[in-house]
């Protein structure tokens, strides 16, 4: 049974940052693929960003230049760095692998960016 937390979450001001950090169950390196999913208020679950076993990275758009996905091998982390933190950024984030055609997930933190 895989299992992943998260924890980093919180409350920021807009331009603030926040650093994300999933831990693995086991090693990182058994995934085919980890990531950060976000969804907002009322709107669809998205990929946000995901680092493949191979070291390759995947933004969406909205994040370019302001999010960074790392990983830590030995401590079975991945980050997400979250700068210029905006608005829109407000959602719930979750932690995301793929292994052996079956997804897993962590249970979520809040991430609110607000004023």
């Amino acid at each position: 049974q895989v299992q992943l937390v998260e924890s980093g979450g919180g409350l920021v001001q807009p331009g603030g940052s926040l650093r994300l950090s999933c831990v693995a169950s086991r090693s990182i390196f058994s995934f085919n693929s980890m990531g950060w999913y976000r969804q907002g208020p009322g709107k669809e679950r998205e990929l946000v960003a995901r680092v493949a076993n191979s070291g390759s990275t995947y933004y969406t758009d909205s994040v370019k230049g302001r999010f960074t996905i790392s990983r830590d091998v030995a401590k079975n982390t991945v980050y997400l760095q979250m700068n210029g933190l905006k608005p829109e950024d407000t959602a719930v984030y979750s932690c995301w692998s793929y292994s052996g055609g079956l997804d897993y997930w962590g249970q979520g933190t809040q991430v609110t960016v607000s004023s």
